[in-house]
Formats: C-alpha cells, sequence, structure tokens
C-alpha cells in the first residue's frame, strides 16, 4: 500500500473546486463530472457529488437509500491533515474565514501529542490540520 486519500462528498463539485483553491490553497489538479481531485503540496483530496435526490421520491422502506450519492451526505465528512506549520497555515486559513466555529484563536496543543486545529468547506466536510511531534 501507499497511501490513503480522502473523498469528500459535496454538493456541487464545481463551487466546491473554486472554494478549496481560492479559500484552502487546494487547486484542482483533476476535474470531471461529478469527480475533481486538490492537491496542495503533497496533501491530495478527492471530492465526489453527492447530489442524488431521487431517495426524496422513493418508499425507503422497500428500497433503502443505496445509491451513495445522495445529497444528506454532503457535509458529513471528515479527515485530518498533516502540516508542518501548523501556526502559519492557521493564520492563513483565519484570514480566509473558514475556521471552524469554535476555533480558539490559535492552534490547540492536545494531551494525545498534536497541534491542531479545523477548518470547514463549503459543505461543511471537517477538516483537521496537525502537527505530530
Amino acid at each position: 500500500m501507499s497511501e490513503t486519500v480522502p473523498a469528500l462528498p459535496v454538493r456541487d463539485v464545481e463551487a466546491a473546486v473554486r472554494f478549496y483553491a481560492s479559500r484552502l490553497g487546494f487547486p484542482a489538479v483533476h476535474e470531471d463530472a461529478g469527480f475533481a481531485v486538490v492537491r496542495r503540496d503533497a496533501a491530495e483530496l478527492h471530492l465526489w457529488e453527492a447530489a442524488d435526490e431521487r431517495w426524496t421520491h422513493r418508499d425507503t422502506a422497500g428500497s433503502p437509500v443505496r445509491s451513495g450519492a445522495e445529497s444528506f451526505l454532503a457535509g458529513t465528512a471528515s479527515c485530518r491533515i498533516r502540516v508542518v506549520d501548523v501556526d502559519g497555515l492557521h493564520a492563513e486559513l483565519s484570514a480566509a474565514g473558514v475556521l471552524h466555529p469554535t476555533d480558539t484563536g490559535a492552534p490547540v496543543d492536545q494531551t494525545f501529542g498534536s497541534r491542531e486545529f479545523s477548518a470547514l468547506d463549503l459543505d461543511g466536510n471537517l477538516l483537521t490540520f496537525f502537527r505530530w511531534d
């Protein structure tokens, strides 16, 4: 095995790509219908469109939701991204206005050894940036 790549559900891939590039500094390196790959340094994220609304128009008792692209999935994911300069990135993303509403104004030193902070994407997916000493 080589690496793990988070795949985050979004409502609109094009809007998410613009957000990731302009607010989080992750430009797209691949875009396709309903799917995109964004990258910043060595961190890569996959964005997939969770926009299937068919579940709202069917009897779910006899036909459970199964497509994997249901709109209610957007904004339910989270991932952790290891960074070198967690304080510098915190300042950058603070200026971009994307920090989690509970942000304390600086990265937090956790008891388990990481220094971290969290941000939210356009759909509410949680991105935690951390340095592990």
